[in-house]
């Protein structure tokens, strides 16, 4: 299992684990970052997903605290307790509330290769289809990684 997030305290957000990005990248599963497809998943399998950690405001809030720590604002991710309601029937909780819960799933969020090789596939067949770029040798970037982890 590949834990995708480290929580960064001093901010409330998180940063993508430099073991979740790699895989990320040599997979081929960057869009604007390596979340975006999760995000597609937890909220309701559709596109607006991709959306999950659009918070550019709260990026420029922390940027010179981020300096401060070493990070780069823009790779960071916080969560907005409003992205996680849609109210056509709720919301059932409190901003307050959904913010602690997602903050928990964001901290132990963490993912078998199985699954992330499985997008990896589909993400891949999908770009070839659409005659947008794509990774000629995927098949040989998991079979790399399944040997580095020895599974399947």
């Amino acid at each position: 299992m590949i834990k995708v997030f480290k929580y960064i305290i001093e901010l409330d957000c998180f940063d993508v684990t430099p073991e979740f990005k790699r895989i990320s990248e040599e997979l081929g599963l960057v869009e604007w970052n390596e979340v975006v497809w999760i995000g597609r998943f937890f909220l309701m399998d559709n596109d607006f997903g991709e959306h999950w950690f659009d918070n550019w405001n709260e990026r420029e809030q922390a940027e010179e605290k981020a300096k401060q720590l070493g990070l780069i604002s823009e790779c960071l991710f916080f969560i907005d307790p409003d992205r996680f309601k849609d109210e056509k029937d709720g919301p059932c909780h409190s901003s307050e509330q959904r913010k602690k819960f997602w903050t928990d799933v964001c901290k132990s969020l963490h993912l078998s290769i199985e699954i992330i090789i499985a997008e990896a596939k589909m993400f891949n067949e999908e770009n070839k289809k659409r005659d947008e770029p794509y990774i000629q040798d995927l098949e040989e970037r998991i079979n790399q990684i399944t040997n580095r982890y020895k599974i399947l």
